[in-house]
């Protein structure tokens, strides 16, 4: 938790948080805390802060309490002039505050509830540089005036100009850059934020560096940020207004290293654009379907990724009403050990908080049936500033007392217990709290009270103190490392997905969200209402008040359902219910007894894909007099078979580095070839509605399939059934009578199935299994098959041009399809969701894929290698003078043959 400073950790007692909520902290001076009794006087030094509410004396003896005086309960505040000041020579002017209330803070250095004083007092200040006197009068009467307007609205808006004007008359000092060389690019007045405060200052960037000034120099002159150390950046919603920017500097962490709120959106997307060119890959991999990609793939763990989404949804640890949120996970706090192997450990994820417990459910749900619209089932969120701090008290005392004026929760209602809580959030008539990112990492402070502060004592007489934990748990650090443990498990793996549709998906609003029991006050929503329509000011900030301290729903950031995780099954983890086990005994490299562990060729199809960017021309030869279309290899290798524009199919013998055989089906071009199993057959797609069948061993036109009413495009062809895909609208599917394709007969085909598009098919494919298959068509859309049915289980139009090519994973999760829009598309075959997708330089004609790379051939000739969990080219390899159109791969994936507009083929080979 290292944005919350805990008081072990600085040595200087005043805070922004000693503020009230929404007051600005503005200048400060040197001076003297004056009492005159019995003719003894009593000259305490310390500092004197203005305040746009308060004035705050911080002494300099940390024995001496910090005095507050609330503005709004001041009568009178004047300079007293030297003949009338009743110390002793000599008399400088001093500043004497007639008040209703003085407030005590950190009385003998103790962090604790504040202590009020009320009664007329007068307390009297002396400036060490006498000069300012009359001047930090002025400015406290101007701000004893605001604070006492009858309208809030007008408060606000006389102490936001008191604000501007200080702005306006000041700047950032161009002093402070690290070297003379740097060149500004802009400079305008923000606020940094804070967990419940904001600093208002000046933002510079220049060509090597972000700055803040505060205004007040609090808590340094200046803050650096090194542009070329910023990994991520967010625009943030701020007040409901699209005004903050969030910068990291690190790629996992949960904290950033500054949170901005600009006063023009402007502004914001200036720096935001300038800063993203700094970036390696500028900001546009940092999308939801990007990082589902990654999650979904093993590549991002189940925290890391509820780190990323609760970013993109606007939630940041310096915005306690848009804290991010994390679910509870396990259901079982009251067993002596923690058993991550049965169901029953863990909480139901498909089900919001509020609808785990049904008694109470059918409760809201009566409720909810006769509200008027809008109506919500649950009248408090999941989470808040309330509930953040509730849990992290102990850690962040000062941010608690700052929320609630000065006071702790009553012992009874303070974060006693693991198991008291959990229940209450089953059982609690108003409590639907969700955890955070803490009860997942590794600092168990927030757990324990280090800091020995006295939170009170309960009903039964016990101090509060540290968290009860549950009896599986031996102690803070244990109870973290098994919450991790079941936060990575399995079960937890396999459902996530679920509670992700609650609270960032589909289910989060809308008729789901009702259906799925999810809906909470229209005024937690993005959305929900427009404060800025509302005329009465003091209307608006009650509302935006209420909307920030009630908590907000995050931004929706899936619209359709969200993927399952591809998990590996565990080894037979009941042989260590019992978890006193390391995580690494947990750890999903552990495979259950009936699967086996990868073969010899998948560990070889890895190796040759994390070395593809050594991949190397072996030759090319000019074989054809147009543009190649289809490539297909014989079994062993040796010769090579490809089809062209120019009407030719063509047989090359890598071993003598000639074609050998060209063979002429008619006079239109040829579209795509394939290679069937037997290693005998070679089959041809044309432009003139037929597919031609050439036997290898006779050296001639074996059979003639006709059955399309315009170009056959694409096919494919699994067991004893052949796909063709049709510029005539249709995929037909073709089985053949007799199963005796490796045979000399001529084999008989009949038709079994016509799947009908809106558009001509350019692309048809099949999984490794043969259950299903993808098409792709003129439109732009993509459509998933049931080979067993005929069914379409999905289609997406994702595209705006065009598709050229679409092929499954090899687990069969994912569509890949490249179009003439020049943009790629990942989509998952399960939701139909497109969770990638990227707009290439150019357009990329033809690829194979293992799932997470992809191997393109470009409209410029070049093969590109693509990571697609970034969304990045890793590698450009130069190959043809024009367009790659076809590429082959082979089982090892070790080979490649293209295929292009130069009328060329080309050998490739990875290099060790």
């Amino acid at each position: 938790m290292a944005f919350f400073k805990t008081q072990e950790r600085t040595k200087e007692r005043f805070s922004l948080l000693l503020l009230d909520l929404e007051e600005y902290y503005f200048e400060q001076h040197t001076g003297y805390h004056l009492i005159s009794n019995s003719r003894k006087e009593k000259k305490t030094r310390g500092s004197i802060k203005v305040c746009s509410r308060s004035i705050i004396f911080e002494p300099d003896s940390h024995s001496e309490p910090i005095l507050k005086v609330p503005l709004r309960d001041c009568q009178n505040i004047e300079s007293v002039e030297k003949e009338n000041n009743p110390f002793n020579d000599p008399k400088p002017p001093v500043i004497t505050v007639s008040c209703e209330q003085v407030i005590f803070i950190k009385e003998s250095n103790v962090i604790a509830p504040y202590r009020n004083e009320r009664g007329s007092k007068k307390l009297t200040f002396e400036l060490e540089t006498w000069s300012k006197t009359e001047d930090v009068v002025q400015t406290l009467m101007q701000l004893h005036r605001a604070s006492c307007l009858d309208k809030l609205g007008d408060q606000t808006a006389m102490i936001a100009a008191n604000l501007q004007s200080r702005l306006a008359r000041t700047s950032f000092d161009k002093n402070c850059f690290q070297s003379v060389a740097e060149n500004p690019h802009m400079e305008c007045a923000v606020e940094m934020v804070t967990p419940l405060v904001s600093n208002p200052g000046h933002v510079c960037v220049t060509n090597e560096n972000l700055y803040f000034q505060p205004l007040n120099g609090h808590p340094q002159h200046v803050i650096q940020i090194r542009l070329n150390e910023v990994r991520r950046i967010y625009k943030r919603r701020h007040g409901l207004k699209p005004l903050g920017l969030e910068v990291f500097c690190s790629e996992n962490n949960l904290c950033s290293d500054i949170y901005l709120k600009f006063y023009d959106p402007a502004d914001r997307d200036e720096i935001y654009y300038y800063i993203a060119t700094f970036l390696e890959n500028h900001v546009k991999e940092h999308t939801a379907e990007s990082y589902m990609l990654q999650w979904q793939r093993g590549h991002l763990s189940n925290y890391e990724y509820l780190l990323h989404l609760n970013n993109l949804a606007d939630r940041s640890c310096n915005d306690l009403s848009q804290y991010p949120v994390f679910p509870w996970v396990i259901a079982d706090y009251t067993s002596t050990h923690l058993d991550l192997s049965k169901a029953a450990t863990f909480r139901d994820l498909s089900k919001p908080i509020g609808a785990l417990n049904q008694e109470r459910l059918d409760r809201l749900l009566t409720r909810y049936r006769g509200m008027p619209e809008p109506r919500f089932i649950y009248g408090s969120h999941y989470s808040s500033p309330g509930y953040v701090l509730f849990y992290l008290v102990r850690v962040a005392p000062e941010h608690m007392l700052c929320l609630q004026n000065g006071r702790y929760d009553h012992a009874d209602r303070m974060f006693n217990s693991i198991n008291e809580t959990w229940k209450n959030c089953l059982e609690g008539a108003t409590d639907f709290k969700e955890l955070i990112p803490e009860f997942y990492g590794s600092d168990s402070s927030f757990l324990e009270n280090k800091l020995n502060l006295d939170l009170g004592r309960r009903q039964n007489g016990t101090l509060v103190g540290d968290v009860v934990l549950p009896p599986w748990a031996s102690d803070a650090s244990d109870f973290l490392k098994k919450q991790k443990m079941a936060l990575e498990s399995q079960y937890v793996s396999e459902h996530l997905h679920e509670w992700i549709d609650l609270v960032f998906g589909f289910k989060q609003k809308g008729s789901e969200a009702v259906a799925a029991q999810n809906v909470f006050h229209h005024l937690t929503y993005e959305g929900g209402i427009d404060c800025d329509s509302i005329e009465d000011t003091d209307q608006r900030i009650a509302m935006l008040t209420q909307i920030l301290e009630f908590g907000q729903t995050p931004k929706q950031l899936f619209t359709s359902p969200h993927p399952q995780r591809i998990t590996p099954r565990l080894q037979n983890i009941t042989r260590s219910s019992s978890i006193n086990s390391t995580v690494s005994e947990l750890s999903p490299v552990s495979l259950c007894e009936d699967s086996s562990f990868e073969d010899l060729t998948e560990e070889s199809r890895k190796m040759a894909w994390a070395n593809m960017g050594n991949l190397k021309r072996i030759s090319s030869h000019k074989i054809h007099k147009e543009a190649v279309t289809g490539i297909a290899v014989s079994r062993d290798g040796a010769s090579i078979f490809s089809t062209s524009q120019d009407s030719t199919l063509k047989m090359f013998s890598k071993e003598l580095k000639e074609f050998q055989r060209s063979v002429s089906f008619s006079n239109m071009a040829l579209s795509s070839c394939l290679m069937l199993a037997d290693g005998k057959t070679v089959i041809c797609s044309s432009w003139d509605n037929n597919v031609y069948f050439y036997s290898i061993p006779y050296g001639r036109r074996q059979d003639t399939l006709m059955g399309h009413d315009d170009a056959v495009s694409d096919m494919c062809w699994f067991d004893d059934r052949l796909y063709t895909a049709s510029w005539d609208s249709t995929v037909k599917v073709w089985q053949c009578s007799s199963n005796n394709q490796s045979s000399h007969k001529r084999c008989q085909f009949e038709p079994l199935a016509e799947l009908e598009h809106d558009a001509g098919v350019n692309s048809v494919s099949l999984n490794p299994t043969g259950t299903l298959l993808v098409s792709g068509c003129k439109d732009g859309s993509v459509t998933i098959w049931d080979t067993s049915s005929y069914q379409t289980l999905q289609q997406v139009h994702c595209h705006a041009g065009t598709i050229h090519h679409s092929a499954f994973s090899p687990d069969s999760r994912h569509v890949l399809s490249v179009g003439g829009d020049s943009c790629m598309k990942v989509i998952d075959v399960q939701t139909g969701m497109v969770i990638s997708s990227v707009k290439a330089e150019e357009e990329q004609r033809c690829f194979c894929w293992d799932g997470s790379s992809a191997l393109c051939g470009g409209q410029s000739g070049d093969l590109l290698l693509w990571d697609l969990l970034s969304n990045t080219v890793i590698n450009r390899i130069p190959a043809h003078s024009g367009a790659v159109t076809a590429m082959w791969m082979n089982e090892l994936c070790n080979t490649v043959v293209t295929g292009g507009e130069d009328k060329q083929i080309m050998f490739w080979r990875l290099q060790s």
